[in-house]
């Protein structure tokens, strides 16, 4: 299975005995949907339902932080999703949550994990049939594992300022990169970590949601200034859409790419860290 997968390769495998389909939709507070509501209101047959709100550290003061292999474990096993399945994710969210989830599903160890080309808003562009309800499968075992040398801490990041041994991308739009636009948290400073080179989620997707090719990503990135033989670490506002980077560079065969967890949620608080202002 490849990491990126259509529709019509979801439609023909849907009802394999191996497949699990995870809708992963989350939404930020100023979308004003709830995505468990949209999910019961219509959502891909045979879809589980991962809420990404509960599979956080709740003990971090710093607010969507990944969690313990143990929690992210019970909550895969209590889904139905174990060791040994395929796993394909979408979302129907602004911010391409499922990005997030399989993130932390390869993190943790599944092995055979795809997002869904287009999510389901081109499943239902496309006409193809919707379920209600909320769907239930039997528990499977999930081995509690976990990987995390693709995971930063902001005590990496502030080194990483001195030694420059790896590249910060930040996932944000431009406005809120610039630091032209307010953070929506008051308690934060606007701008982004010194040095960082901005590449805003949107710009990989191409107008009808679906992603760019390969060689528009490189593009992107390119345009950026982004090095493409170097290692990368990627930033966003809270360590939800800093993933859409991580996969977008997944997709060109790019995997030397970490994750600012904390992200600007955390530096963006701390009047400690140093802030930049402006354009690259």
């Amino acid at each position: 299975m490849d990491s990126l997968v259509s529709t019509q390769w979801l439609a023909d495998e849907i009802g394999a005995s191996d497949l699990r389909i995870v809708d992963a939709t989350a939404f930020l507070p100023e979308h004003a949907r709830n995505p468990l509501l949209e999910y019961e209101a219509c959502h891909i047959p045979g879809a589980v339902f991962m809420d990404l709100a509960d599979i956080v550290d709740t003990t971090s003061p710093v607010p969507n932080m990944l969690p313990s292999a143990e929690k992210f474990a019970s909550r895969m096993q209590a889904l139905g999703l174990g060791d040994g399945s395929r796993v394909v994710i979408y979302d129907d969210s602004p911010i391409k949550t499922s990005t997030r989830a399989w993130f932390m599903l390869t993190m943790f160890g599944a092995q055979n994990v795809a997002l869904l080309d287009g999510g389901i808003a081109k499943w239902k562009a496309e006409g193809r049939r919707c379920a209600q309800g909320r769907e239930t499968l039997r528990q499977r075992h999930f081995t509690v594992w976990s990987d995390d040398s693709h995971v930063r801490t902001k005590a990496d990041v502030i080194t990483n300022l001195s030694t420059g041994s790896e590249q910060l991308i930040d996932a944000r739009g431009a406005p809120r990169f610039t630091g032209a636009v307010p953070e929506a948290n008051p308690a934060l400073a606007s701008g982004h970590i010194p040095g960082a080179r901005n590449v805003p989620y949107s710009s990989l997707f191409a107008p009808d949601g679906t992603w760019k090719t390969p060689d528009a990503i490189k593009a992107a990135f390119e345009a950026a200034g982004v090095d493409l033989s170097r290692p990368v670490i990627s930033s966003c506002g809270s360590g939800m859409t800093a993933n859409v980077v991580i996969f977008a560079l997944h997709l060109i065969g790019k995997d030397d790419v970490s994750l600012y967890d904390g992200s600007w949620s955390e530096w963006g608080l701390d009047p400690a860290t140093p802030k930049a202002t402006g354009p690259a």
